[in-house]
């Protein structure tokens, strides 16, 4: 269920918070309901380095195999990058 909310905010913030939306390929209210998601989530309580929503959302983009060594694949990155 969706409802309606009006929120009373400063000029500034909101032009500046569409702009960060559109950037980022999101709506406004996605972006605010996503924040508040993620102060009111159960989970992130017990977290010392809260992860932010646009982080969270990318969770489970990429499927990588179970033998995946992601520490052998940056050394390789690194040492084509630095040649």
């Amino acid at each position: 269920m969706e409802t309606k909310l009006t929120l009373r905010l400063n000029d500034n913030v909101i032009e500046r918070a569409k702009i960060y939306a559109k950037s980022h390929r999101i709506s406004l209210s996605k972006m605010i309901e996503s924040y508040l998601d993620s102060l009111t989530r159960e989970k992130n309580k017990d977290r010392k380095v809260p992860i932010t929503p646009l982080v969270e959302s990318l969770s489970g983009v990429i499927k990588l195999p179970s033998d995946f060594d992601y520490k052998k694949e940056y050394a390789d990155y690194l040492t084509v990058k630095y040649k």
